[in-house]
């Protein structure tokens, strides 16, 4: 949404586009897990007194949106890019087919997959976790607002603490928040490491692909 504070903002989605164009001609295979709470959230629908199932549906609902607009801003940079969503709009994306995903991303094509899990009651971070493993990704990239994982809010306390690098376990004892506890299991479960990072700053995303230091690594085992 960029600093408009809602929808979709067009200099930060051709910025986004941009920095994973650069990921792509760097040979690598990625796929995105996008969000919609730009638009709608249904955790803040459920606020207001709604059915949580249908602000759920209504947030997936969200994601294919955006999904959609980063699509066109891929295509116009160049990206042969698809979308794949758990919820069936076929006349519009393409429904999500494990198999299919694999062959796109084999073919050097970037892959979004939209509407989360296609359940409510299911995070967006459960999703990127749950397609993760299912196409046997090596990391799965958490790009945020914040700058890695903090042992507090950086936002309320000035002396917070940055990790380098977290066990799932800590974040599950902890209760760090940087994502869902389903979500941060099921990574933990396959093995599968995050690494999180802000999307805020220009060229993060490669500088991660690249293997500099951003953010913060989650994984089993140690922490730093």
């Amino acid at each position: 949404m960029g600093p408009g504070g809602y929808g979709i903002d067009h200099a930060t989605i051709e910025r986004i586009a941009h920095e994973i164009k650069s990921v792509v001609a760097a040979g690598v295979q990625l796929a995105i897990v996008i969000g919609g709470g730009n638009i709608f959230r249904g955790m803040t629908g459920t606020a207001t007194g709604m059915d949580r199932a249908q602000a759920d549906y209504m947030g997936m609902l969200a994601t294919i949106m955006n999904a959609i607009a980063l699509q066109d801003a891929l295509e116009h940079a160049g990206v042969v890019t698809r979308v794949q969503s758990a919820l069936r709009v076929e006349q519009v994306v393409e429904p999500y087919i494990r198999r299919r995903a694999i062959r796109h991303l084999e073919r050097g094509h970037v892959v979004i997959f939209a509407a989360g899990t296609g359940n409510p009651f299911f995070t967006t971070d459960t999703a990127a976790s749950l397609r993760g493993a299912e196409i046997g990704a090596d990391i799965m990239l958490k790009a945020t607002q914040a700058d890695g994982v903090f042992d507090r809010d950086p936002r309320k306390h000035a002396d917070a603490k940055r990790y380098h690098i977290v066990s799932y376990d800590e974040v599950l004892e902890k209760r760090l928040g940087v994502m869902d506890a389903t979500a941060v299991a099921l990574c933990r479960d396959n093995d599968l490491p995050v690494r999180v990072f802000s999307i805020h700053r220009p060229g993060s995303l490669l500088k991660v692909i690249l293997g500099e230091e951003e953010g913060t690594l989650m994984k089993n085992g140690a922490t730093q």
